[in-house]
């Protein structure tokens, strides 16, 4: 009878050092927090651009470019005159420098921004930091300081439906890193997505990015740097590098 009982109490140990093993293997294998996005409520209009819908760029002070920039679409400039770099920079569009179309989409550029600066949600997200690796579905995000794109590529997935708008309020500055994507998902459109930007936008080298930026002061495209969408910024230039722009 004793050695029947010392029999199953060295079986019980052996089992339960078994189950802990196990339960600290999962536990070590899985993130010890996690950023969960709420799904939003509120459906967001979209921003109207009105006479800046046709351009690409849009500046307040100077645009400049070096190396074998492509641009799909129209340029403006207003009520800076300096453009240079075009060539070896190709604009395919047409360039708009303080005449009645540039003028125009200033100001309907300052009408955009402040749009989507004034948005308001009841279910609103507030975002900071680096919002790199994280999936945004369709509403108004907002961030009080800062926002960067560094740590992972950043995706917008629209849940299937095409004409979900996003809006993204950044108090200060937006800057991605070398290499970093925005990625569209579930018939998310480059043309719905609204980023405004309360100081300057930076993309860097060879990122990858979409929507349509409503910068204060300016933006800067590191070498191959990409984008979807349009660069409007509203008093400072647009500075480019070996870039490929398209209108969306």
């Amino acid at each position: 009878m004793k050695k029947t009982i010392t029999t199953l109490a060295i079986a019980l140990v052996t089992i339960l050092g078994s189950c802990k093993k196990s339960t600290t293997t999962t536990s070590s294998s899985s993130p010890s927090t996690s950023t969960t996005i709420p799904l939003q409520t509120t459906i967001q209009t979209s921003v109207s651009l009105a006479g800046s819908s046709n351009l690409a760029i849009l500046a307040g002070s100077a645009i400049s470019n070096t190396g074998a920039t492509i641009i799909t679409g129209d340029m403006g400039l207003s009520p800076g005159t300096s453009v240079g770099g075009f060539p070896p920079g190709i604009l395919n569009g047409t360039l708009h420098i303080n005449d009645a179309i540039s003028n125009q989409a200033k100001l309907d550029l300052t009408a955009a921004y402040n749009d989507a600066a004034g948005r308001t949600s009841t279910d609103i997200v507030t975002l900071s930091g680096n919002i790199g690796g994280l999936t945004l579905t369709p509403g108004l995000y907002k961030s009080t300081s800062t926002l960067a794109i560094s740590s992972g590529d950043l995706t917008f997935d629209a849940k299937g439906n095409p004409n979900a708008v996003f809006i993204i309020q950044i108090a200060s500055s937006l800057t991605t890193t070398s290499g970093r994507k925005v990625i569209l998902s579930g018939g998310a459109l480059a043309s719905r997505i609204f980023w405004q930007v309360g100081s300057s936008a930076t993309f860097g080298t060879t990122s990858v990015f979409k929507g349509t930026v409503l910068a204060m002061q300016s933006i800067t495209f590191n070498t191959g740097a990409s984008i979807d969408g349009k660069a409007l910024a509203r008093t400072g230039a647009v500075i480019m590098a070996g870039n490929t722009i398209v209108n969306q």
